[in-house]
């Protein structure tokens, strides 16, 4: 057999020396570049003697290793075996370790050790990476143990060794007293502890760390810096990290791969786009990690286009891996487009790549959110292994479409095939609840139970959803009372339904529950606990929660600020309100509203447009909610010629239409103030068909004007459009009974209860001494009913000397006149008045709140309580406050 070329120098000189032949083989056995040549050189040593040299044996052995081929590495050890050549043990060792054989490496130490020989500082090293790797924690400190007791404690490679065994084990402190401990350090040890640190998420003691090896005065490399911008990303340290990448500049490593893939991810995680394209346009050299943090990153970012177009830029010059493809597949879905998203989908099967399980969910969602539903459900029938993710793309695609036959339908094929997972139930609860289904939502819950997902929280909330969506207050409890843990979100949800369904005491309940679970209520629980506040006008409470907001710091938080404004308006603290306007540093359109409509509640309109105007030139724009607290403010102080000069201002200056909202403020601007008239024409020339509200507003304002005409005919106007609105048959048929016209009332109230609807009865609540006292027209059962009756009679009595007449028109019944009498001193806000005034010290005001507007006798008949028992008594009904006080009323009687 004729030796290959490398060996060609043997052919040369027939008698070769012995130390000729030596340095020839082994100059031969480095060039040896595989297997198959080593093995050549390896038959020569053999034949010339010299297999069992220690030099050769160990040379063999660590080449064998760099080839990949550790078993000839072991058999070249078992051919010169026994040995106690502690420099072929070590040899072994690392050839195992090299090969990641960690196992097998520290079988050759033990055995080592068994034989008595004693290993030296070249052993170590390896030995402790193999604990390292197989994270035998005992046997790493053993070994530990083993190095110390002979000596190598200030040994570089040991202590380096040791630093990244430690970390590996998250065992940082150790890490560090062994680097502590160290006589001397080389960039690789601290290297290795910076590395541990952020290996582990210590970002901050692995930036600290930095800063004392930058004071050491070495120059930190490639690794050091890798590790250093991932903890300036991590923390969102923007100026360290800066300052960092000046450093790469200065020191002029900027240009490895490595370190630029790490300048994009910490700058992505800054959302700064600009230094991440600049990066990546300096990169000379881009690796599959330059474009897939590229392309991820745009994507997480929200710029889906842009991660689009720099895949199609990337596969110009670049083969993309699997990373690359399935993020742009998931951003073509996220943006919508389909056409790409197809190219990508054929580019992906024409490149050879396997469509895995992973790869066709995203394909599903893909489809699915750019609405091709046939090609989801294509995709979805080729993949060969389904997992809940498969599953669950699919059903959220059709239901997220709008296709919930088709999503169910799915959902039931899914529990044959698979039991469905907690994404799934709550999936299919989000969308029962966004389209209020309580039937499907009630079939869920029981699928729920079914599977035993009932004890997930998540699955509990999702259930308090659709239960509160759907209304169902009473399911919705019994939910949360077999819930095995509450989270905020749990009492959040309760606490918010009791108020979208005016049940405050429940709401209230919840609220002391949680503090004794010791559960502390968020921004979220803040502003359900306030709208509680504001609709039982519970001023004590809302302070209460108003220094909780102080104590938590959430003074700063924009909608809390404006749902305190609210509360304090509702509460009857109009001074308060705008202690906290002033307070707040931000205000947006939001908050300037609420600032408009409390002065609208209180009839302050001048006040009101100021706010307006301030708020313009502070350049928030109002938009159409924010002209509807104008006007309505307006329409309460009498300002007409305002409020139908900013009603234009809307479309000339702002562009905004106005809505049917509007032109029924407009509508009762111009009733309240008496023209009637002008409100009806106002009606007939507007350019949509008038509702109920329009007319309602004007039919309000006749009765109280005693304009019978235009009542009449807004009366037909009104039955005519058959509204389901229970306010409006009732206003006719005051209007009818005011008229005396009993027949017809008793057709409007026939008409009411064949459309199954009923009157909301009036009633008032006052809070005396952290208690709420309600009491509901003609309520004679509530506590000191005799005298409450006797005190209003007395006052009747000494209202009579005042000139006072009671206005009958106001007791809406078919009866004898004194039944008349009776009926109006059972109205709910005589008896809170009443009450108030004997429960409470002599001089001291009263806030009373009403469901209902105030009759326009108990409004008369409060002006002279006022002034007969000196007291200010401030009223919240349904449209504003009136502040009562010397026999006169802050509204000055336009309400």
């Amino acid at each position: 057999m004729k030796p290959p070329k490398f060996c060609s120098n043997f052919n040369n000189t027939p008698e070769p020396s012995q130390e000729f032949l030596r340095s020839s083989l082994l100059k031969t056995l480095s060039s040896a570049k595989n297997t198959p040549q080593l093995r050549t050189v390896h038959s020569l040593i053999i034949t010339s003697g010299l297999s069992l040299s220690v030099i050769f044996s160990g040379k063999l052995i660590s080449k064998y290793a760099q080839v990949k081929d550790p078993i000839s590495s072991v058999s070249v050890f078992r051919s010169i075996s026994p040995t106690n050549n502690v420099y072929l043990w070590n040899s072994i060792i690392r050839a195992l370790t090299h090969n990641g054989l960690f196992t097998q490496a520290l079988g050759y130490y033990t055995e080592m050790r068994e034989k008595k020989l004693q290993p030296d500082a070249f052993t170590f090293p390896s030995v402790i990476n193999s604990c390292a790797r197989i994270l035998d924690l005992e046997l790493g400190c053993i070994v530990h143990e083993h190095a110390m007791e002979m000596g190598f404690e200030s040994d570089l490679y040991i202590g380096n060794a040791l630093i990244d065994m430690y970390s590996r084990f998250v065992d940082l402190d150790n890490a560090r007293y062994v680097f502590e401990e160290m006589s001397n350090r080389d960039s690789v040890s601290w290297n290795s502890l910076i590395s541990g640190y952020c290996s582990n998420g210590f970002w901050e003691d692995a930036l600290d760390m930095y800063h004392k090896f930058r004071m050491t005065g070495m120059v930190p490399d490639c690794f050091t810096m890798s590790s250093v911008l991932l903890a300036c990303g991590s923390l969102m340290a923007v100026k360290e990290g800066v300052a960092v990448h000046g450093v790469i500049e200065k020191i002029g490593i900027a240009g490895d791969v490595i370190i630029g893939n790490g300048l994009l991810s910490m700058y992505f995680k800054f959302e700064r786009l600009r230094e991440a394209r600049r990066v990546f346009s300096k990169m000379a050299v881009k690796d599959s990690v330059t474009w897939n943090t590229m392309i991820c990153g745009y994507a997480q970012l929200g710029r889906h286009e842009a991660s689009v177009k720099l895949f199609m830029d990337m596969i110009d010059g670049f083969v993309p891996d699997m990373l690359s493809i399935t993020s742009t597949i998931r951003a073509c879905g996220q943006s919508g487009d389909l056409q790409v998203g197809k190219f990508v989908h054929k580019y992906l099967i024409g490149s050879g790549f396997e469509c895995d399980t992973v790869a066709c969910n995203i394909l599903i969602d893909m489809y699915a959110k750019c609405g091709d539903l046939l090609a989801a459900q294509e995709v979805f029938d080729t993949t060969k292994c389904k997992d809940s993710v498969t599953w669950n793309s699919l059903i959220n695609g059709y239901t997220q479409s709008g296709y919930y036959k088709e999503g169910l339908e799915s959902f039931k094929m899914m529990k044959m095939e698979r039991k469905p997972d907690s994404v799934t139930f709550v999936l299919l609860l989000s969308i029962f609840s966004q389209l209020a289904d309580i039937n499907q939502g009630r079939g869920i819950h029981c699928d729920v139970i079914k599977f035993g997902f009932e004890a997930e929280l998540i699955i509990g909330n999702s259930l308090l959803d659709v239960y509160a969506k759907c209304g169902e207050m009473d399911d919705l409890l019994k939910v949360f009372s077999y819930m095995s843990a509450h989270d905020i979100i749990s009492w959040n949800t309760v606490i918010a339904s009791s108020v979208h369904f005016d049940d405050c005491t429940v709401g209230f309940q919840m609220i002391n529950e949680m503090r004794t679970e010791g559960l502390m209520p968020d921004e979220a629980t803040v502003l359900g606990i306030l709208p509680m506040c504001s609709l039982l006008a519970v001023r004590r409470q809302g302070k209460e929660i108003h220094g909780y907001i102080f104590k938590s710091g959430f003074e700063s938080n924009v909608p809390i600020g404006n749902a305190l404004i609210e509360m304090y308006s509702k509460c009857g603290s109009l001074e308060n309100c705008i202690k906290v306007f002033k307070y707040m540093k931000e205000k947006d359109v939001v908050t300037w509203t609420a600032l408009i409509s409390a002065f609208g509640m209180y009839g302050e309109g001048k006040k009101a447009l100021k706010a307006f105007q301030d708020m313009e030139l502070s350049g928030v724009l109002p938009d159409s909610v924010a002209f509807i607290a104008f006007i309505f403010a307006c329409s309460h102080s009498g300002m007409v010629k305002e409020g139908l000069r900013f009603f234009d201002r809307m479309k000339t200056d702002y562009n905004l239409e106005p809505r049917m909202e509007h032109y029924a403020c407009v509508v009762d601007l111009l009733a309240r103030s008496g023209l009637l008239a002008q409100a009806e024409e106002f009606i007939l020339s507007m350019p949509m068909k008038p509702d109920a509200s329009l007319w309602g507003a004007l039919l309000s304002a006749c009765r109280a004007r005693g304009n019978t005409n235009i009542a009449q005919r807004v009366s037909k106007k009104i039955l005519e459009l058959n509204s389901d609105d229970t306010g409006y048959y009732v206003l006719v048929s005051n209007i009818y009974a005011t008229l005396g016209k009993w027949d017809q009332v008793k057709t409007v109230r026939n008409s009411m209860k064949t459309k199954g609807l009923k009157k909301e009865p009036g009633s008032s609540w006052i809070e005396i001494q952290k208690r709420v006292y309600v009491f509901r027209t003609g309520d004679k059962s509530f506590e000191q009913y005799d005298k409450v009756k006797d005190l209003l009679e007395y006052l009747v009595r000494l209202m009579a000397k005042e000139g006072y007449v009671a206005d009958l028109q106001f007791a809406l019944h078919d009866v004898e006149e004194d039944d008349k009498r009776d009926m109006l001193c059972g109205h709910s806000e005589r008896l809170a008045i009443a009450f108030g005034l004997l429960n409470t010290k002599p001089g001291s005001p009263l806030l009373v709140m009403k469901n209902l507007r105030v009759c326009g006798d108990c409004h008369t008949v409060t002006k002279y309580i006022t002034k007969i028992m000196q007291r200010e008594i401030l009223v919240r009904d349904a449209n504003r406050f009136h502040r009562f006080k010397d026999g006169a009323c802050s509204c000055g009687d336009h309400w």
